[in-house]
């Protein structure tokens, strides 16, 4: 009797007193209500092969600030470091280094790493980093193998052996909407963080989240990407990645979006065997088919690609395509809006001869393109030169392209544009700057960069040059003599 007694007495002065008088239930034993994925054996399995990225960028500050072209470095367009180390202040440090972190995910014991083009992107040293079994860490140095810039996608490679543990490719051709999904990566450099969430929606073509544009088909998703995520894997139920994690919304509304896995299975090999993706070109402008242009072309409805304009020499110009075609199918696919066209035939591939129907005059046409590779965003003058070649002006023109016109600020979306200057070059003496649009030469309008190439062969070593440029809203004349070769 003692003993129950003092065991109830000890029993009660352990109980918390808000235990004894409680005013509430609780149901004993409770199994959960809803049952939840446990993501835990999908984060144990795939952490280990998710790596942070670290890159170091040399920036040269005269290429940033720009140089006055009248020989002085306080004036308008000079080095505004001067103001704190000359003329009297010392030396003024030219380059500083920028640093960047990233995400990225291997898929071979070798070390050959998935991420973003924007994360290794001008990168003069990339550093890796794994996690161990022991829980440390391995850094390691690597090299880019290959790039896809208008797709945002990467492909590294460590420069040594890495033994690393391996992300297994899944299809992203099979995902659904509403399907459960995990996010891993280095969000504002904290590595190796897990967030969760579901495939909000498919084919997202005409956003441009990240503000660079490209070619891009997103998978949308509420798990949350950060920066820092980028370039680190998207990961299904299964564990397989389905994705790399390319932006989040500019409007912090907590929408991410990821690159579908079965778009870069198709880039890898020319990503390692040729350092880029050759991206298949039909030579064409298009545009959006809106119901009043439908009407206007006898469509039933509004869906395809209208054609504005057929570049020359091009694939779509070889096989007939005009002006005002509207593009209904391509290669055996619908082509239900402007945006399905431009991603389908830049991955068709190079060199294939593909199938194009086509709705003209009120009937549908069939034609054959033999695709050919996307021409450079730049054009590379053969009579300006090479940087430092002897005779060489010293620029580098473009047809603008809306990368170039959204990088360099440009009001004109058409025309050639000064896309870099050598120091030192006549171009660089007489005041030209990156950003400077070509109006004319010699009185020529100047429209495109092959045209502005050709006017510039048939001026002799030094003929004058006398060109028309717009420079932020305004225009102006600049002249100067070729070069002698």
């Amino acid at each position: 009797m003692q003993k129950t007694v003092l065991a109830c007495l000890i029993l009660a002065s352990a109980t918390p007193s808000w235990a004894q008088n409680k005013l509430w239930t609780e149901r004993p034993n409770s199994a959960p209500v809803v049952q939840l994925p446990d993501f835990s054996p999908l984060a144990e399995q795939l952490v280990p092969a998710v790596v942070s990225i670290q890159v170091e960028q040399k920036v040269d500050l005269g290429q940033v600030h720009g140089q006055n072209p009248h020989g002085g470095r306080g004036g308008p367009g000079g080095d505004p470091f001067e103001f704190f180390f000359g003329p009297f202040g010392g030396e003024v440090p030219r380059e500083f280094h920028n640093r960047g972190l990233g995400s990225g995910f291997a898929i071979s014991k070798e070390g050959l790493i998935l991420t973003n083009y924007h994360v290794v992107e001008d990168a003069d040293s990339i550093e890796v980093t794994f996690s161990t079994k022991d829980g440390g860490e391995k850094k390691m140095s690597a090299k880019v193998l290959g790039v896809a810039p208008d797709y945002d996608v990467a492909l590294i490679q460590t420069n040594e052996p890495a033994d690393a543990a391996i992300a297994y490719l899944g299809d992203s051709d099979r995902v659904r909407i509403g399907e459960w999904v995990m996010a891993i990566g280095n969000p504002f450099g904290l590595s190796h963080s897990v967030s969760v969430g579901i495939i909000s929606a498919k084919e997202r073509r005409d956003i441009a989240p990240s503000g660079r544009n490209g070619v891009y088909n997103f998978l949308q998703t509420d798990a949350s990407i950060n920066p820092g995520n980028s370039g680190g894997p998207l990961i299904n139920t299964r564990g397989e990645v389905i994705g790399i994690n390319s932006a989040i919304n500019a409007a912090g509304s907590g929408i991410g979006f990821a690159i579908p896995i079965n778009m870069v299975k198709n880039m890898l090999g020319d990503l390692k065997s040729k350092g880029k993706y050759s991206r298949s070109w039909i030579g064409i402008k298009i545009q959006e088919i809106t119901p009043e242009l439908a009407q206007s072309y006898g469509l039933g409805k509004a869906g395809g690609a209208l054609v504005a304009e057929v570049v020359d020499d091009s694939p779509a110009k070889e096989a007939g395509l005009q002006e005002g075609d509207v593009i209904l199918e391509f290669d055996g696919k619908p082509v239900r809006a402007s945006s399905d066209l431009s991603l389908i035939a830049s991955m068709a591939g190079v060199g294939r001869k593909v199938s194009v129907k086509f709705w003209r005059s009120g009937k549908e046409r069939t034609v054959t393109i033999k695709l050919s590779e996307f021409p450079s965003d730049e054009t590379k003058l053969a009579a300006a030169g090479e940087a430092g070649e002897s005779g060489s002006l010293g620029i580098v023109a473009a047809d603008i392209t809306p990368a170039l016109q959204q990088r360099l600020q440009l009001e004109a979306d058409t025309g050639v544009v000064i896309r870099s200057v050598e120091p030192s070059s006549v171009a660089a003496r007489a005041g030209l700057r990156p950003g400077d649009l070509i109006l004319s030469l010699n009185g020529e309008t100047m429209k495109r960069a092959r045209a502005f190439a050709e006017a510039v062969k048939k001026i002799e070593p030094g003929g004058l040059l006398r060109m028309q440029v717009q420079r932020q809203g305004g225009k102006i004349f600049v002249a100067f003599r070729k070069p002698a070769k």
